[in-house]
């Protein structure tokens, strides 16, 4: 046990200096000034089924106050629960920018049903305004008045090609307590953001719900033809935008925030094992390597504090707390940024060990021919 001990410490200590910094959470949008003319953009919201989030995020997307040119396009992607009639009644009632309702039908061979929706509505945004940037953004999210002008603030200041914000999701119920804030943690530790943000590295990432684009390095990265298969869009995008030269940031939100409510266990459950296989790219060996990972690093250092305990092993009982200790401090300033509990952090192994079980069922599913399952959609692998 003193071995395992050991290293999983070393494992902490890798983490806290090597891994870019993950655990910080002052990466927000660069530097930024008002451009001389502000470009026109395009705002493109995909949806299925969205009704009951719809009178809560559509207005705040209809009412950015932008100086420039911007109509919102909101892809009804065959939902059965009035979303597009909602969002006319909504766009009625409010007012706002100009919003166009459309529906692309099924999608093609190949297309998962986000970005088959997001083709169409870029599409049409090319006929109508030939838009400068485009905001693809989710129909869950809100976003702040100024949200839109301070993105293309900052792409314009920056000179980038994709800016993109983890928007701050909804941390109201004790699952979503435990569960949400380590879900952005364990992102941006196999995602640090200053990498991504680093002109050369090779780390790309965004998160899809909200995600500026230059339409010129959309068109030169093939996008969204490119990554049509694409299960984990947002990084897929990232990294298709990488590729073809394009500049990308990514960085934690101060003015958009997701209203989507998981208040019991088994709908955060769905959210990540739907995925966990696929960022796995289904491949057995990383999925053994993930569960070992995951069980020295985050498992192994209570494991080791309380044997060491029981047993009297100084030296094992150092290790362990040693370990779970700088777990728990690089944990802090997540739960601060989403205004929660010190008391959460030493929590964290059984979060982690909660992970864990989703991420085994996510290749379960995939198995069974269920893997991917989002709103009565099931994708298999590509």
């Amino acid at each position: 046990m003193e071995w395992i001990g050991a290293g999983s410490l070393l494992a902490w200590v890798w983490l806290l200096l090597g891994q870019g910094f993950f655990w910080r959470t002052d990466v927000r949008l660069p530097a930024r000034r008002d451009p001389e003319r502000w470009p026109s953009v395009a705002v493109v919201v995909p949806a299925r089924d969205e009704a009951a989030v719809l009178p809560v995020s559509l207005p705040s997307v209809l009412g950015q106050k932008y100086p420039g040119r911007a109509e919102v396009y909101l892809v009804d992607d065959g939902s059965t629960d009035g979303t597009g009639a909602l969002a006319r009644e909504l766009a009625a009632a409010r007012g706002g920018l100009p919003l166009t309702v459309a529906s692309p039908g099924e999608p093609g061979p190949g297309w998962t049903g986000k970005l088959w929706a997001v083709r169409h509505g870029m599409a049409l945004a090319r006929e109508r305004m030939a838009p400068e940037y485009l905001l693809l953004t989710d129909a869950d999210i809100a976003h702040r008045p100024d949200s839109l002008r301070e993105l293309v603030a900052a792409a314009r200041s920056a000179e980038l090609d994709l800016v993109s914000q983890m928007a701050r999701l909804r941390v109201v119920t004790f699952w979503e307590r435990l569960i949400v804030p380590a879900f952005v943690y364990f992102f941006g530790q196999l995602y640090p953001f200053r990498r991504v943000n680093r002109p050369g590295a090779r780390t790309a990432a965004a998160a899809g719900g909200c995600v500026l684009l230059r339409r010129e390095a959309a068109e030169r990265a093939g996008v969204p033809e490119a990554i049509r298969h694409a299960v984990i869009d947002d990084v897929t995008l990232a990294r298709a935008v990488k590729r073809s030269g394009g500049t990308v940031w990514l960085g934690l939100a101060e003015r958009v925030d997701s209203v989507r409510p998981y208040p019991r266990l088994g709908e955060l459950w769905r959210m990540v094992s739907r995925s966990a296989y696929a960022q796995l790219r289904h491949r057995p060996l990383l999925l053994l390597g993930t569960v070992l990972g995951l069980a020295l690093v985050y498992l192994a250092p209570p494991a080791a504090l309380v044997s060491g305990l029981a047993v009297g092993a100084p030296a094992v009982t150092a290790l362990g707390g040693a370990a779970w200790a700088v777990m728990c401090g690089t944990y802090l300033p997540m739960l601060r940024y989403y205004r929660q509990p010190w008391w959460l952090a030493p929590l964290l192994p059984g979060t982690a060990l909660l992970y864990l079980l989703m991420t085994v069922d996510s290749a379960v599913q995939h198995y069974r021919g269920r893997g991917a399952a989002w709103k009565g959609r099931t994708y298999g692998a590509p």
